[in-house]
């Protein structure tokens, strides 16, 4: 059983139309995701004391999260999104960080981190200052660049991360490949593309793996990228090889389509 902690961003994704409210963020989800699995998961953050953080913090404590390291800002706000599902497509409108931004790890959160198997993070959490020193924490450290994909912060990324994945929805698809291969010389052991439709991708330094997505009757495809994640991840800890670790993720990821909210 593979040991996995989310470290940064949380957010409530709003959906307009239902007017329901769902608890997310990438490291939440794929903290949530990865105990689904049946695998041990933690994580660290910072929310407002308000109802969204209050939403937040009781459903990673029904789903059994570890949330000891958690911390509450008296007077501050968790952050939010709006969220409209269209054809099955989850569209983004209005958001706010909220008190994400204030991450401050202490040395009592390095020393619990480094007890995990895997650590994962993202471009949302606000914790590209402290990166080497999570990196130094982690067994293995995760990092979804969700789109951005810009020299500058692959450099000020990459060289700290083992695993990096990115959505290439707005990359051409004569650049995917050569894109994957210029970030793997940065420091990645793995990094992982994922193109909604097209499936996914994974390239070790020697070879480029494929996989297809599965065919289901998607209501939303909201947190699917973080489900395909988590599953790799702890797949990949565990010792599988790549290509199974993939097919199982695609799997995991295509059943988190049938139901509203990331979990």
């Amino acid at each position: 059983m593979c040991r996995l902690i989310g470290v940064g961003d949380n957010t409530v994704d709003t959906y307009i139309t239902s007017r329901m409210l769902y608890p997310g963020g990438n490291a939440v989800n794929v903290a949530v995701l990865a105990k689904r699995l049946g695998h041990d998961a933690a994580y660290i953050g910072w929310l407002g004391d308000d109802e969204r953080g209050d939403l937040i913090l009781s459903s990673l404590e029904s789903e059994g999260i570890d949330i000891t390291h958690c911390r509450i800002i008296k007077g501050g706000q968790t952050g939010f999104s709006t969220v409209e599902t269209i054809d099955g497509d989850r569209v983004f409108g209005e958001a706010d960080d909220g008190v994400c931004h204030l991450l401050h790890l202490e040395k009592e959160d390095y020393d619990f981190i480094s007890t995990f198997d895997v650590v994962h993070t993202s471009v949302y959490s606000h914790i590209e200052p402290q990166l080497a020193d999570l990196s130094q924490a982690s067994k293995l450290l995760s990092f979804d660049l969700s789109q951005n994909h810009e020299q500058k912060y692959l450099e000020a990324v990459l060289p700290y991360v083992d695993v990096a994945f990115l959505s290439v929805s707005d990359v051409p698809k004569n650049k995917q490949e050569p894109l994957m291969r210029h970030m793997h010389t940065m420091g990645p052991r793995l990094v992982v593309t994922t193109n909604g439709k097209c499936g996914s991708w994974v390239y070790d330094g020697k070879e480029v793996y494929h996989q297809g997505i599965i065919q289901v009757e998607a209501i939303d495809a909201l947190g699917a990228g973080d489900a395909f994640a988590a599953c790799f991840l702890v797949e990949f800890a565990e010792g599988k090889i790549i290509p199974l670790a993939m097919q199982k993720a695609s799997q995991f990821a295509a059943k988190n389509c049938i139901h509203y909210g990331a979990f």
